[in-house]
C-alpha cells in the first residue's frame, strides 16, 4: 500500500468509529474473522480491517518486522521463512485467513509458548485508533524501549476493547537449525513427573504434549544439542513429516481433542483451557496436556462453576474456549480490584464502549 492508501484506509476507520460513537452503537472489529468462537460473542456492526494490509518494514538483521493489522498471518510467516526466521511463540491459526492484528488482539501462543515465552513479550510497538477516533502510537521498533508506559504490550490479549490495531512491530527470531520429536508411551502421572524433571535439565526442549497415554516432546536447536538430547531421553523418534503434521494439528486446534472429526463440539460438551502450575498433579477431566503440564485442556459437559472451582483449587484458572453457547462467560471472573483497573483502561481508551463492547467481559 502507498502512503496515500494507508492514510485513506486509516481515515475511513476513524470516520466509522466517530460515526458509531455519535450513534451510540458498538463496532465488531474483524480481520480474518477466524476467532469469532473465542472470547465472548462478538456484537455490533462489523468494522473490517482487510483493507489495511501490507508489511511496512522488515529488518532481518534487527530481528524486527512491522506490518499493518489486516496483513494475513500466512504472508508474515512466508516472508520470515524466506530469511530463515519465525514467530517463535507459534501463534494458533485456527483457520486460513487470520491476520496479524487478530493474532495480537487475541494474545494466544502455541506449543512453543513454554520455552519461547508468550506473544506479549514479542510486541515492540503498536499504532491504534482508540474509541475517540485518536491515532496513537506506542513503543517502537527496537527491543529495548523504555520511553513511557509499555502500552503496546497492553494491546496483546485485549481483544480489541482498547483500540483498533492499525500497525504492530514484532520481534522475530531465527528458525531452529534442527528439530526432533520423541514419543513415549506413558501414563499421565509419569509424563508429568518426567516433564518436571526435564524442565530442570539443560535440554533443547521446545514443546511437549500428552494425550491418551502418549507423551510427545519436541527438541529444537543446534544439531549437536538435539542429537545429544535424543540420546539422553530415549523414546521413539517420529519422522519429520509425521511430527510436523502433528504439531501443526496441536498449534491450529485441528487435533481430535479440540475438534472431534473437524467439527464443532456437540452434546453439551465444552472445551476448557486450564492454566496452572506445571507441577500440579493430574486433574479430573484433563484429556490433553501441554506446556510441560502448565496447560491442560478439558472436554467436558460439567457445569462451569465446577470446572472453575477445580482449576482454582489447583492454583489456576479456566477459560471456556469452545461451546454452543457461553452463558457461563468465556473468561474467569476477576476480582473487583482488577475489574476497576480494566474499567479505568476502557474509560481512558474507549469511554463510550464503541469498540468490541463485551468481547472480554460483559461490562467492558
Amino acid at each position: 500500500m502507498s502512503a496515500a492508501e494507508i492514510r485513506s484506509a486509516t481515515d475511513l476507520l476513524r470516520d466509522r468509529i466517530l460515526e458509531a460513537r455519535a450513534r451510540h452503537v458498538s463496532l465488531d472489529i474483524r480481520g480474518g474473522n477466524t476467532k469469532a468462537f473465542y472470547g465472548e460473542a462478538p456484537r455490533g456492526e462489523p468494522l473490517e480491517l482487510t483493507a489495511l494490509t501490507g508489511i511496512s518494514s522488515y529488518e532481518p538483521s534487527e530481528l524486527v518486522i512491522t506490518a499493518r493489522a489486516g496483513t494475513p498471518l500466512a504472508e508474515i510467516e512466508s516472508v520470515l521463512a524466506e530469511r530463515g526466521q519465525c514467530l517463535a511463540f507459534e501463534p494458533p491459526r485456527f483457520e486460513p485467513g487470520g491476520t496479524v492484528g487478530g493474532m495480537v488482539a487475541a494474545g494466544l501462543s502455541g506449543p512453543a509458548r513454554a520455552s519461547a515465552g508468550p506473544l506479549r513479550d514479542y510486541v515492540l510497538g503498536a499504532t491504534i485508533l482508540n474509541g475517540r477516533g485518536e491515532l496513537l502510537t506506542f513503543g517502537g521498533q527496537v527491543m529495548k524501549n523504555v520511553a513511557g508506559y509499555d502500552v503496546s504490550r497492553l494491546m496483546a490479549g485485549s481483544w480489541g476493547i482498547l483500540g483498533v490495531l492499525c500497525e504492530v512491530s514484532l520481534k522475530v527470531l531465527a528458525s531452529k537449525v534442527d528439530t526432533a520429536t520423541l514419543s513415549f508411551e506413558w501414563t499421565e502421572e509419569r509424563a508429568l513427573a518426567e516433564m518436571a524433571r526435564w524442565n530442570a535439565l539443560p535440554l533443547s526442549l521446545t514443546a511437549s504434549a500428552w494425550y491418551e497415554g502418549c507423551l510427545r516432546v519436541r527438541l529444537s536447536g543446534a544439531a549437536a544439542a538435539v542429537r545429544s538430547a535424543c540420546r539422553k531421553l530415549g523414546g521413539t523418534e517420529l519422522d519429520a513429516a509425521t511430527a510436523g503434521r502433528w504439531w501443526e494439528s496441536v498449534r491450529d486446534h485441528r487435533h481430535p481433542h479440540f475438534r472431534p472429526s473437524g467439527a464443532e463440539l456437540a452434546g453439551g460438551e465444552c472445551l476448557w483451557r486450564i492454566s496452572l502450575p506445571a507441577a500440579t498433579p493430574p486433574l479430573q477431566h484433563a484429556g490433553f496436556i501441554a506446556w510441560g503440564g502448565a496447560e491442560r485442556w478439558w472436554r467436558t459437559s460439567a457445569p462451569a462453576p465446577r470446572v472453575r472451582a477445580l482449576a482454582a483449587a489447583a492454583g489456576g484458572h479456566a477459560t471456556l474456549v469452545r461451546a454452543a453457547g457461553k452463558t457461563a462467560g468465556a473468561f474467569t471472573p476477576v476480582s473487583e480490584t482488577l475489574m476497576r483497573i480494566h474499567r479505568a483502561l476502557k474509560n481512558a481508551f474507549d469511554p463510550d464502549r464503541v469498540l468490541n463492547a463485551g468481547r472480554l467481559y460483559a461490562d467492558l
